[in-house]
Formats: C-alpha cells, structure tokens, sequence
C-alpha cells in the first residue's frame, strides 16, 4: 500500500487539493447566496445583468432588462419580446470556481498562479457576457433551438475555453511544466 501511495502521490495531492479548495469555495459562495432572501437576486447575477445590458446596448440592440416581479431572475427582452431570464446560474460563479480549483491544484508560483487566475476569471466573465448577450439574440431568431443553444453549444464553448486554459496553465506555468 505504502508502495502505491508513493508512486501516485502526485495524483493524490493534485485530486485532494482540488477537492478542498473546491468545497472551500463552493462553501464559501453557498454562503453568500444564503445571505439573500429567495425573492432577492444576488449582487453578482445583477452586475451580469448589467453587463449584459451595457454590452448590447453599445451595438444598438433593443434591450430591456428587468427584475422579474414574483421570481429571483432577471427577465431579458429584446426587440419587444421577452426572450431569456438570467438566473444567479447564469453568472459563471460556480465555472470560475472549478477553474480556480484546477490551477491551484496545479499551482506554480504564487505570484502566477495569482495572475493566472485573475486573467482567467476576467476571460471567462467577459466570454460569459458574451455568451448571454448572444443567447439573448439568437434565442429571439431561432426560439425552437434553446436546447443546442443553451444545453448544448454555449456549456461546449465555455467548458471548451476553460480545458484550453487548463492546457496552457499546466503546459506552461504550472510546477509540473517541464
């Protein structure tokens, strides 16, 4: 046994870092959302929102968004039409909880590791605004494909980006870069 512990240390030290810091930060953040009553939506979902609004209103779009009166989401209308909600899933928190796990599990130095990170979440909340503002307008185009659009497309580009940066942080920065 002792044989085998050495020989996938590792393995063992990459998979119970990344469990703790995960549960740590899923804690963590399960925290803050308690701290919202369930009619209320949170302060990170709402920048989003924002962001959203802000994004395509630059291009012109016809965008309205607005709390929803009985629900903890936001309602996104384009051209007139309601066409998608934001809900506190939408805001990419629990995406840049997984990508942060991974790479301290991989961890470099501290300051890249630090660095790292920050780019990524900048990359991923930008590439997740991005993702709403064009779910909100093919959704109002092509209503009929939500599933591949929402279910399908969308989750393959973000989880698609995050493996990339997953492959350059352990290629390139990460201890195990060699």
């Amino acid at each position: 046994m002792k044989k085998y512990l050495l020989q996938y240390r590792p393995f063992l030290l990459f998979i119970t870092t990344f469990f703790i810091i995960y549960i740590v930060a899923a804690v963590i953040y399960k925290l803050y959302l308690d701290s919202f009553d369930e009619k209320s939506i949170d302060g990170i979902t709402n920048i989003v929102g924002h962001q959203v609004f802000k994004i395509m209103n630059f291009f012109n779009c016809d965008i309205r968004i607005l709390k929803s009166e009985s629900n903890p989401y936001l309602e996104v209308w384009y051209n007139q039409k309601y066409v998608i909600r934001i809900v506190e899933g939408c805001n990419a928190v629990s995406v840049i909880v997984l990508f942060g796990s991974f790479v301290i599990a991989f961890s470099g130095k501290f300051k890249t590791t630090l660095i790292f990170i920050l780019f990524g979440i900048l990359f991923i909340h930008i590439l997740n605004i991005s993702r709403i503002a064009l779910l909100t307008v093919l959704m109002f185009h092509f209503p009929e494909k939500e599933h591949l659009l929402h279910g399908v497309f969308f989750p393959l580009v973000i989880y698609g980006f995050i493996f990339i940066l997953w492959i350059v942080w352990v290629n390139k920065f990460s201890k195990y870069a060699r």
